[in-house]
């Protein structure tokens, strides 16, 4: 079937509608170049509105902490200052150079058309690793879950919180004071988490059991409890619980990005110090791209945002300035 043409030339199209993604377009407002966003998710804010709206976030520049919600609808208001083209729900398969150097994105809808290409896809398409144990399918999407997004839901119920890394911790501390009780199991005694995550969790009232995995769960209609296990003793225990969330991580995929032409490496895209890949006129930019020291952050992908725009500007035109000079001097949008 052959797929309709959206045929407007962007000058700038964005893959990906994250946070990072929406400063990306929102510079590319300053520097004055017709934009599209194109992501997958039926909403902007890729991860952070997906999976993980009312966690907070400490280490965005400016805010001592943000929930993530509102940091993804701060991010909208200011992209929309320049008001970028949004195309949700559509998932770029193709990406095609023409001899007249403009690019073609097929998605799964359409063709949409761009004169250069950023990526911003974070780490692709991503999906929560599952909890194992006896009949955890069974209670998945009702009772047991991969992410938080109502703290109402877990008011006055026992939870049980499984992993060990920066999500598990953050989980577990948000539902101090809401949940009736909360115990968190992790399988060693070593966590991935912040150091100062782990310590207020250490000092909360969140009961921290290590060298703990998820052994079976248990219930008719409703979750009523949990089997875990010492894994080094084997000796297994009883906890009632109500609800359990799982947090060991997330199998990622680039997908058809592979497909592109693309240098990857691992499971990334290669950039060099412009945020460049090896295609001309396609950047890349946040978790998705890697890079000798790449440190994969919100706050690092908030830089390379700037870098991918003011390089593509070059592309673009280069009669054009890298540098535009500082945002301060510019006149504020309505």
């Amino acid at each position: 079937m052959q797929l309709p043409y959206d045929e407007k030339v962007y000058d700038i199209t964005i893959i990906g509608g994250g946070p990072v993604g929406l400063f990306t377009a929102f510079y590319a407002g300053i520097r004055d170049a017709s934009t599209k966003i194109i992501d997958s998710l039926p909403q902007l804010g890729g991860q952070l509105s997906e999976l993980y709206p009312e966690k907070f976030i400490y280490d965005v520049a400016g805010f001592p902490k943000i929930r993530a919600m509102d940091l993804v609808d701060q991010l909208i208001e200011q992209t929309s200052q320049y008001h970028p083209a949004v195309q949700l729900g559509e998932k770029v398969i193709h990406l095609v150079k023409r001899e007249d150097g403009i690019f073609e994105l097929h998605t799964d809808h359409r063709i949409h058309l761009s004169r250069a290409v950023i990526i911003t896809a974070g780490i692709g398409a991503f999906t929560p690793k599952s909890l194992p144990g006896d009949n955890v399918k069974k209670f998945e999407g009702n009772g047991i879950y991969y992410y938080i997004d109502d703290l109402k839901r877990y008011k006055d119920r026992r939870v049980l919180v499984v992993g060990g890394g920066d999500t598990a911790v953050d989980f577990a501390l948000m539902l101090e004071g809401i949940a009736k009780s909360v115990t968190m199991i992790h399988r060693r005694d070593q966590f991935r988490a912040h150091e100062e995550n782990v310590k207020s969790l250490l000092i909360s009232g969140v009961d921290v059991k290590t060298f703990y995995e998820l052994k079976a769960v248990h219930g008719d209609d409703s979750l009523t409890g949990a089997t875990i296990i010492e894994n080094r003793s084997k000796q297994t225990e009883e906890l009632e619980v109500d609800s359990i969330i799982g947090s060991l991580g997330f199998s990622a995929s680039l997908g058809p990005i592979m497909e592109w032409g693309l240098e990857i490496e691992g499971n990334e895209i290669v950039v060099d110090s412009r945020m460049a890949t090896n295609l001309q006129g396609v950047f890349a930019a946040g978790d998705i791209v890697t890079y000798p020291g790449k440190i994969k952050l919100i706050a690092t992908g908030f830089g390379e945002a700037p870098t991918a725009v003011n390089n593509a500007k070059i592309y673009l035109d280069p009669t054009s300035k890298l540098f535009p000079g500082h945002s301060s001097s510019r006149k504020e949008q309505k």
